[in-house]
């Protein structure tokens, strides 16, 4: 940890947030409140794109010296470098410092891109093979592990960041194998069955929150009937049992990996790597 004090400054976790889903929030509001914890800064604060506290709104209320924005996205995709920081006044990654009447603004780089994310992923993937060990705990090098993503052809950003953690994880030689996976793009979840060489599995979502993509439709694409997973889940039910069999292969799947405790560092390291670039572009 570096010697920059923060005791001037606000941070502001930006979230995209829904007015469909209550738990969308939940990690923004989950990590703000850690981070509210640790004392480091003036003041934490929590703001969505699409809910209650507006960006904009949260922004206009604050005076403080410096005010860093961290974009709790998964990747660097069509909202996190292009939408928000336009409407804010920000070209990402061109110009991500503004100047107001009161403040400098830092918008920094998303948290899904960050390197730090493959300890977010393996944590989340050990973590669910622990928690249900049936019919035993299989070891990473009989395991293949799956990173699930949304994929989208609107923006070849959003699947970079996926592939870049599978690209470290496979160099760490932890598991059998490792594959991404995707909703809307191929390689497509549905497959994965095919994909996997060795008979146990896990599957990590790649998703800030446990939505509707994690909860319902990933299980659905996984082979469950889709009945079964809705009354599941207006039962309050998780979605998935784990481990499930799905032709002849075990499945673990993860809950999302918004909620990882790592995840408050990751955004502490996009504050501070937005200092690093303020003090060398001002030594240039």
């Amino acid at each position: 940890m570096n010697s920059e004090s923060f005791s001037d400054s606000v941070l502001v976790v930006l979230g995209h947030g829904t007015d469909l889903n209550d738990q969308s929030a939940a990690p923004v509001l989950q990590h703000a409140a850690e981070l509210r914890r640790r004392k480091i800064f003036a003041e934490v604060r929590e703001a969505f794109w699409k809910q209650e506290p507006h960006i904009k709104k949260v922004l206009a209320e604050i005076t403080a010296p410096r005010v860093f924005i961290v974009p709790f996205f998964i990747s660097e995709g069509h909202f996190s470098t292009e939408i928000i920081p336009k409407e804010l006044g920000f070209s990402f990654p061109e110009n991500l410092k503004l100047k107001t009447q009161n403040s400098e603004l830092f918008y920094c780089h998303p948290v899904g891109s960050h390197d730090l994310m493959t300890k977010v992923i393996l944590a989340r993937a050990k973590e669910v093979v622990k928690k249900f060990p049936f019919p035993r705990a299989p070891k990473p090098a009989e395991t293949t592990l799956f990173i699930a993503g949304h994929g989208t052809e609107r923006n070849k950003n959003s699947r970079k960041a996926i592939e870049r953690q599978v690209e470290l994880i496979r160099a760490q030689k932890i598991y059998a194998d490792v594959h991404a996976i995707f909703m809307e793009e191929a390689p497509f979840i549905k497959d994965c069955h095919w994909l996997a060489q060795t008979k146990y599995c896990v599957i990590v979502p790649f998703f800030i929150s446990d939505g509707l993509h994690a909860v319902e439709d990933i299980p659905v694409l996984l082979g469950e009937p889709e009945r079964l997973v809705k009354e599941r889940l207006a039962a309050g039910q998780p979605t998935w049992r784990n481990p499930t069999e799905k032709h002849g292969k075990l499945f673990w799947y993860s809950p999302s990996i918004g909620t990882e405790l790592l995840l408050a560092d990751v955004i502490l390291e996009r504050v501070r790597e937005a200092c690093s670039s303020r003090r060398e572009s001002a030594q240039t």
